[in-house]
């Protein structure tokens, strides 16, 4: 099943592609690999998931976050592309977790993004990873995710 048939039959709410908030260009395509700069938890009402997980958020809300960073990054990617079908699969993660010191479960909130790109290419969504946790993110958001892709 294509990727974008596939986000249809999981009844995903995709937002609209987040805008670039800097001098940056939201994905840059080298020869197949599509680099995707970091990118939040952008929601379909134009607001983000702000907060420190473990403090202002539960680890549950932080896995909801990185979800949401998923979808917004799906946006920008059919938006730069024309169609998710000319990926072939994700090939490096990395997801930052704004949290407290003292939180220790990076990797699980960043399953939020990493187990929505599987639900759309399956063990292609599968990518190499890295989570850590950070004092802070850009605008207190939650989780940002930068992601290499490879397209055709």
């Amino acid at each position: 099943m294509s990727a974008d048939a596939r986000i249809v039959e999981l009844k995903l709410e995709l937002p609209k592609a987040p805008k670039p908030a800097g001098t940056y260009s939201p994905v840059v395509i080298i020869g197949e690999l599509c680099y995707v700069s970091g990118t939040g938890p952008l929601q379909a009402d134009d607001t983000l998931i702000c907060g420190r997980v473990g403090d202002d958020l539960t680890e549950e809300q932080g896995i909801a976050a990185a979800r949401q960073v998923g979808l917004a990054m799906l946006a920008t990617l059919k938006k730069q592309l024309g169609s998710l079908d000319r990926v072939i699969r994700v090939v490096k993660v990395l997801g930052m977790v704004n949290s407290t010191p003292e939180f220790k479960n990076h990797p699980k909130v960043i399953n939020g993004f990493s187990d929505l790109m599987v639900e759309v290419w399956g063990d292609n969504g599968k990518a190499a990873r890295s989570a850590v946790g950070m004092g802070s993110l850009p605008s207190n958001i939650a989780v940002e995710v930068e992601a290499i892709f490879q397209v055709q």
